[in-house]
């Protein structure tokens, strides 16, 4: 089987063709740097992804603290952890880099939060 796949490696943007034999990968061609091939393997058998979401803050200055996956997770288990942090409710303070879900759904990947949240000073106890 064969896939074009466009790589996002790097600004070039190559136009890649994947050959996939038995769930391995035959052949790569288009690129014109080694990253590409890497990326393209990585691609075309298993998908990773990012995901960059919010999850809602309970006595914050705002509603919801931006919060992202440290590391790619597999593209099949994307809306399955969308769904668990849409349910998540944290605490302010919020402080950048704090781990909201360890290990989400088993992938290795925490859900951290990519900005600091202060609480709303009327929450605060004297």
């Amino acid at each position: 089987m064969k896939k074009e796949i466009i790589c996002i490696v790097c600004p070039v943007g190559c136009t890649m063709e994947v050959t996939v034999e038995g769930g391995k990968v035959v052949s790569v061609t288009g690129n014109e740097c080694k990253r590409g091939v890497t990326y393209a393997e990585q691609e075309a058998v298993a998908p990773k992804r990012t995901l960059a979401t919010t999850v809602r803050v309970k006595n914050g200055i705002h509603p919801l603290v931006p919060v992202k996956t440290d590391i790619p997770v597999p593209k099949e288990k994307m809306r399955e952890i969308t769904e668990l942090v849409a349910q998540v409710e944290i605490e302010a303070p919020v402080k950048m880099g704090s781990v909201i879900i360890a290990d989400v759904l088993g992938t290795g990947a925490n859900i951290v939060a990519t900005r600091s949240l202060p609480a709303r000073e009327d929450s605060r106890a004297s």
